[in-house]
């Protein structure tokens, strides 16, 4: 039930009850003769016992109403400061004080100082895993992840590009007039057009995944202008300038990588836009494509993809939300507390 609707049934009741318990102590102390007087008397044509009732009836709603207002305004205020903490918002500063609700905005306080003081011990241990990790990387495994991608450079994304070039020539060599598999040739140059994405997007894969002593932003740029020089696509980026801890810098970095492979290899975009920046002490990540999206209700909820960098995102103390419809493009935005921060950092 409506919190104004329970308190002026509330307050509707009390004021009937009161009402007759105050009519009955009268009629205790001052006995009327004959009770029909109660209905008979008049005031304005409208019987008296209708106007006490009416009167009783008012008043109650008025005062139920009021506090209603009184108490709805209080747990929305109590609503909003949860709704920060969910967000992963710093609470607002409080612009009237309800001393009524003290002990409880004072436990709200203490409850995000709390997942404040967990969030940064995720980051502090994602920044020791990090640490270990590239301390305890074996030479052999980064050399023959290299060797790998380089030879799939160099053979097979080199024959793709010219089994490309080579239906290309054809295509246009041929019209449809003079060549009736016109429409065939056309796929198969699409396909291999996909393949040479899906082989883009592999390399990327094969990349290092750790910064191995970069910053955010230098990896970003590397990584961003090795795509333009390789994929047909604009690619607009703001990434500025800022220090942050190594785990967290691990994670962010994982996290485009996986992005930029899904839309090479989905999204069939033209635009890329990437952002890195930071604001009231909140590292934002944010993607956007104007790809050909996809249905959010059709996909699935397990998709390792999503899940692997929902997992990376949570571990830093971060948010993670993707927004996508179909033929407008795809938005994914990470947004991480910048907490402990003490102006150094570790290469």
């Amino acid at each position: 039930m409506n919190i104004l609707l329970r308190h002026v049934l509330t307050s509707v009741m009390f004021s009937i009850i009161l009402a007759l318990m105050l009519l009955g102590i009268t009629f205790l102390f001052f006995p009327l003769s004959d009770w029909t007087m109660i209905w008979k008397q008049e005031f304005g044509n409208v019987s008296y016992l209708i106007w006490m009732l009416g009167i009783v009836i008012a008043i109650g709603i008025v005062v139920g109403f009021s506090i209603g207002i009184y108490w709805k305004q209080r747990i929305y205020h109590i609503d909003r400061k949860l709704g920060e903490i969910v967000k992963g918002q710093k609470l607002s500063a409080d612009e009237e004080n309800y001393r009524e609700l003290e002990g409880i905005l004072q436990r709200i306080q203490e409850l995000q100082n709390k997942l404040n003081k967990q969030a940064e011990l995720s980051q502090r241990l994602a920044t020791e895993r990090a640490e270990e990790r590239e301390k305890s990387l074996q030479e052999i495994v980064e050399q023959e992840r290299n060797r790998l991608a380089r030879e799939l450079h160099d053979s097979v994304s080199q024959q793709l590009f010219a089994a490309s070039m080579m239906m290309s020539a054809i295509t246009e060599a041929n019209s449809p007039k003079d060549n009736p598999n016109q429409k065939q040739l056309k796929m198969v140059e699409k396909m291999i057009h996909q393949s040479q994405l899906e082989m883009r997007a592999l390399l990327l894969h094969l990349r290092p995944v750790a910064l191995k002593g970069k910053s955010l932003q230098e990896g970003i740029a590397e990584l961003l202008y090795e795509l333009t020089q390789k994929v047909p696509m604009e690619i607009i980026q703001k990434v500025e300038e800022f220090s942050i801890d190594k785990g967290v810098e691990d994670q962010l970095f994982r996290i485009l990588q996986e992005s930029l492979s899904n839309t090479l290899r989905h999204a069939k975009a033209t635009t890329l836009q990437v952002m890195l920046i930071e604001r009231d002490e909140t590292i934002i990540l944010r993607v956007v494509d104007n790809g050909v999206g996809f249905d959010m209700k059709k996909v699935k909820t397990g998709s390792y993809g999503l899940s692997n960098m929902r997992e990376r995102a949570y571990e830093i103390g971060g948010t993670f939300k993707i927004i996508s419809l179909p033929k407008e493009g795809t938005r994914l935005e990470v947004k991480v507390p910048v907490l402990g921060k003490d102006g150094k950092r570790d290469d």
